[in-house]
């Protein structure tokens, strides 16, 4: 597994990963400068977003995937720019969803 990175306001758990994970509060305007060579990245802050939500890390366009921890966990529901918070508002979750389950093996 990809070492992640961490830093005073971001967590980026995996090298894949399109967002990252607020460690404290951040407010509108504020820069997260990343300076780590594999996650270098310069991020400036859209909205207000709370400890422990998750960060665009780059543009995300409507039906893109959204991966943490290496992992699929959505896909958005509409166009994230880089430094909007991605929450339920703009994603639709795919974990634990046992109706795309069923549909799956309907299909089959």
């Amino acid at each position: 597994m990809e070492k992640g990175y961490s830093q005073e306001k971001i967590i980026i758990l995996h090298l894949k990963d399109n967002v990252g994970i607020i460690k404290k509060d951040v407010n509108k305007g504020e820069k997260i400068v990343i300076e780590e060579e594999k996650f270098k990245n310069t991020i400036e802050v859209r909205e207000k977003i709370p400890y422990r939500f998750k960060i665009a890390l780059k543009d995300i366009h409507a039906g893109d995937e959204i991966i943490k921890s290496g992992e699929l966990i959505g896909r958005a529901k509409e166009e994230i720019t880089k430094g909007e918070m991605v929450h339920v508002h703009n994603i639709e979750g795919l974990r634990g969803r046992g109706d795309l389950k069923v549909k799956n093996k309907e299909t089959l």
